[in-house]
């Protein structure tokens, strides 16, 4: 009887499994922090508050990995899961929400630190107590399922206490100081808690799932830079668009689509690919390593550039002058070049690590830009945008010839799977309809 009870509380996902609709509505409240915390780094950005976006931003990708492996192993939107998802939806809401108040309160309301870290404990409880049913329902052994659990909870109480402890223990001069260390750790901790998935028997039961949330996350943090540059062009309401602000404006758009292109044009489907390919025990690390770890700096790559872009156009509305000529201060300067620079990084290594090629054109294209920031550094701000975009431009145009039969190899077997599935699909309908 319990089996059969727990049969319809839940529905085990399987090879073929894809990502729902369910989960891509718990995805709208990713694309709001994202959103978040590049407003409110916009409005004073320093280094602290920089490194302090960016520490926010490892723990939200860390958050959401959580519900991408519960996701992997059960169906979102059969049985009790929707209502866990939407608790878990509402605890990561108001974490988006606290997210500007996470290392420092503002006075007059609820404590920010301690909002923020509750509502990050909370994620996690549940999270946990779902993967350790699902390792206990496949007759993991106590220790294997700690090990799963561990370390996230861990670093979430680490957050509590770095909300909570040092204002009472350390001297009000080194509070902040001691509440970022207790960050990194807490991180450190936390995604150390990745390298022990081969221990514990944890298995990718659809490649497919796996390939598709992450690439739809890296459709929310490009919608993210949309976003951003929409708000930076119209960050004075009523205020008539010049044509410093529109041309800003088609530039920014051209960076985006052309990360966009450098991601999904082959890239996304390749490693897809090469995951269904591999069998046994090597999957699970090699898709920790591509997905967990090295997705991260490209989200926050491009979250980066988002950040920049804003900036930049924020600049361009204040201008006192349709020309544009106040140049990009230091930090912007490195938020928008290094994004992108972080960008071509991470798709090096993620092709170094599932296909085992390393892509010079994109590693060049990585070191030319940063070679290129001394000068962009002297040019005003929509120049230095238009070299940007030059730049990335030049990427793809010599990418793809030196790229011509890998690619035309991937995508060909893309459409070849995509019609036998539709092919099966429209079988089945006539079968069963």
């Amino acid at each position: 009887m319990g089996a059969i009870t727990r049969s319809r509380l839940v529905s085990w996902g399987g090879p073929g499994t894809r990502a729902t609709r369910l989960e891509l509505f718990y995805d709208l409240v990713f694309v709001f922090a994202f959103l978040n915390v590049t407003t409110i780094t916009s409005d004073d950005l320093t280094p602290r508050a920089l490194l302090e976006a960016l520490l926010v931003l490892i723990l939200l990708w860390w958050c959401w990995t959580g519900f991408v492996t519960i996701g992997n192993a059960l169906r979102a939107d059969v049985g009790v899961m929707p209502a866990i998802g939407f608790a878990v939806t509402a605890a990561v809401f108001v974490l988006a929400l606290s997210s500007g108040v996470a290392f420092r309160d503002v006075p007059g309301g609820l404590y920010g630190p301690w909002l923020f870290a509750v509502a990050y404990l909370v994620t996690w409880v549940m999270k946990a107590t779902a993967l350790w049913s699902i390792a206990r329902e496949e007759g993991a052994p106590r220790l294997r399922s700690l090990m799963l659990t561990g370390p996230s909870m861990t670093g979430a109480l680490l957050i509590l206490v770095a909300a909570t402890v040092p204002q009472r223990v350390v001297p009000a001069g080194a509070v902040l100081n001691t509440r970022l260390g207790l960050w990194i750790t807490a991180l450190l901790v936390e995604y150390s808690g990745g390298l022990l998935l081969t221990r514990t028997g944890w298995r990718l039961r659809s490649v497919g799932h796996a390939a598709e949330r992450h690439a739809l996350i890296v459709l929310v943090a490009l919608g993210e830079s949309v976003i951003a540059l929409g708000i930076g062009t119209t960050a004075r309401a009523g205020r008539p668009l010049g044509l410093s602000t529109v041309v800003a404006a088609v530039l920014g758009i051209g960076v985006i689509a052309v990360l966009w292109w450098l991601y999904f044009d082959w890239i996304a489907a390749a490693v897809e690919q090469r995951l269904h390919g591999v069998r046994g025990a090597e999957r699970i690390p090699l898709a920790r390593d591509i997905y967990t770890y090295l997705h991260l700096p490209l989200i926050v790559g491009i979250i980066l550039f988002a950040l920049g872009l804003k900036r930049l156009l924020s600049g361009v509305l204040d201008a006192p002058h349709p020309a544009a000529e106040e140049d990009l201060d230091t930090l912007e300067l490195l938020v928008l070049y290094g994004g992108v620079i972080l960008i071509l990084l991470a798709l090096t290594a993620i092709q170094l690590r599932a296909l085992r090629r390393l892509d010079r054109v994109l590693l060049t294209g990585a070191v030319l830009l940063t070679a290129l920031l001394p000068v962009a550094a002297a040019l005003p701000a929509l120049l230095a945008l238009l070299l940007l975009n030059g730049a990335v431009v030049a990427v793809v145009l010599i990418q793809l010839p030196a790229t011509r039969d890998l690619r035309q190899g991937v995508r060909a077997t893309a459409l070849d799977e995509q019609a036998a599935l539709e092919a099966e699909a429209n079988q089945w309908r006539g079968r069963h309809l």
